[in-house]
């Protein structure tokens, strides 16, 4: 026998043999190297959350410790003459705020309505008499003003204040209307005041409503310079047309809140005058006698004075 072939087969089975123990290795290697790869796997998706929250933690600290640097936000001040939406903001001095209440009669069971409240002192000092007030008021930063104001006056409880179109709002409710305004807005809110309650009060500072002549007028001197004067409107009745009277009819012609017309009775006709209304009490007198009444809906009662004597009439809406 060859030695040789011997030779070469012990080489042949040492060669596979370390083949064999070298694929070991290596597989022993690859499953270490897959180990360590997961465990460093698992170990990130652990600590992922950790990292999110790690995160989220500094921005908060880092956002309040800019604000807490930043120097805070200066209150909102208005400024005389500012300009609105309507109008510029011109505050109606505290003498005439005072006068216009007082001519109104406020009581604490009214209801006020400010068109255009401002800083808000017409509401606070309607609410410090012990009335229910709500500012309307376009401005937001003038209804926040506002509001602190309130608070600081402790009267938040009947003064409210609500960031409104005055031309958009149902103010039907009030029973009393202040409001310091151009001409020309007076105007355009005329058509709707007259539409509310008979008796409804309404007080302006120094602006009017032009052929509709004030119920009162009254002009501040102490604590005042200027936009110094108060009027007061009582919305009257609507009783323009034909009454029907038990001994004949009444026939008013109306032009706010004064009124003439004629009163025919047995073949007679006879001239109103001093006619006047004041919300819904009427007055006026024909001939020799003087008619004073309530207007309620389409019915007036009332009283006839003539010489000594007293006695009660009534009257219907509507022809004979």
């Amino acid at each position: 026998m060859n030695p040789s072939h011997h030779v070469r087969r012990a080489e042949i089975s040492g060669g596979s043999r370390q083949q064999a123990e070298g694929g070991s290795r290596s597989t022993k290697l690859w499953a270490a190297g897959c180990g360590r790869g997961a465990r460093s796997l698992v170990s990130r998706v652990l600590l992922f959350p950790v990292f999110c929250l790690l995160i989220c933690f500094t921005s908060v600290v880092f956002a309040q410790t800019q604000a807490q640097t930043q120097p805070p936000k200066e209150p909102f001040q208005p400024s005389v003459g500012q300009a609105g939406k309507d109008v510029v903001w011109v505050p109606t001095p505290q003498a005439v705020v005072d006068k216009m209440l007082d001519l109104a009669k406020l009581t604490p069971q009214d209801y006020v309505m400010d068109l255009g409240s401002g800083d808000g002192r017409t509401v606070i000092t309607a609410a410090k008499r012990g009335a229910r007030a709500v500012g309307i008021e376009y401005n937001p930063d003038m209804v926040e003003l506002s509001r602190r104001n309130a608070a600081n006056e402790g009267v938040t409880a009947r003064a409210a204040f609500t960031q409104a179109d005055l031309f958009e709002t149902d103010f039907s409710q009030a029973t009393v209307i202040t409001m310091f305004l151009l001409p020309d807005i007076n105007l355009r809110l005329r058509p709707t005041i007259l539409d509310l309650k008979p008796g409804t009060r309404i007080v302006s500072n120094t602006f009017d409503m032009e052929e509709w002549v004030a119920d009162e007028k009254e002009t501040v001197t102490d604590g005042c310079t200027s936009w110094c004067t108060a009027l007061l409107w009582i919305v009257p009745a609507k009783v323009g047309g034909t009454w029907r009277l038990p001994q004949g009819q009444l026939t008013f012609n109306q032009g706010f809140q004064e009124i003439s017309g004629t009163l025919e009775s047995g073949g007679n006709s006879t001239s109103i005058s001093n006619g006047r209304l004041r919300g819904d009490q009427i007055s006026f007198t024909a001939g020799d006698a003087q008619y004073t009444g309530r207007v309620v809906g389409n019915t007036i009662e009332g009283t006839v004075t003539s010489g000594a004597a007293n006695r009660k009439w009534s009257a219907t809406r509507g022809d004979p």
